[in-house]
């Protein structure tokens, strides 16, 4: 398994060289093309996938999900196009069950995304304003899931953080609750 230090640099070199930390834009960039299809909104709908194919990396996400969440899958299968491109017998990473902490593959797609998506510095602002788990996730605009694995990285930074009220399971996207309306600060 790639370590939490491995995918802490790699995020950091990457938002260094491209200057940027909107995951569309750092696709741009790196000329991985996002493509949106229509996959429904049910529980069992995909969220989207990474496909790399001679050579070519490609993201497909769920155009009928918000933006919000667009970008959170965004960031997640960027994690799989930047840490498992080289990664023999595997074709495509589905995520029907994004945030899935079973998989190898996915666990570190999701460390990936929460790295991209949360600056040290912003979780720190944040559980500074003395609020709890769930309010600091909203205020930061990701599921909590998306924070209690910030923390988990956190932690491996050295920071002491209490832990979080929750453990991410494998599902949490069908119950999802992200404000649809809000501007992003990009850091």
């Amino acid at each position: 398994m790639t370590g939490f230090n491995f995918i802490c640099e790699t995020v950091q070199k990457m938002k260094k060289k491209y200057d940027e930390s909107d995951p569309f834009q750092v696709c741009k960039e790196m000329e991985i093309p996002v493509l949106y299809a229509s996959m429904g909104t049910g529980d069992a709908c995909c969220k989207g996938f990474f496909f790399p194919h001679s050579r070519i990396r490609t993201i497909t996400i769920n155009s009928d999900l918000s933006r919000d969440i667009q970008r959170i899958i965004c960031s997640h299968e960027l994690g799989h196009a930047v840490l498992h491109r080289k990664c023999t017998g595997v074709k495509a990473f589905h995520d029907f069950a994004l945030f899935d902490t079973a998989s190898k593959y996915e666990y570190e797609a999701n460390i990936f995304a929460a790295e991209f998506l949360l600056p040290d510095s912003n979780v720190l602002e944040v559980l500074n304003g003395d609020l709890s788990f769930f309010q600091a996730a909203a205020a930061l605009y990701v599921p909590a899931e998306i924070l209690d694995f910030k923390f988990r990285i956190m932690k491996q930074k050295g920071y002491a953080l209490v832990d979080p009220p929750i453990i991410t399971n494998g599902n949490f996207l069908k119950n999802i609750d992200i404000p649809i309306n809000y501007e992003y600060n990009y850091c």
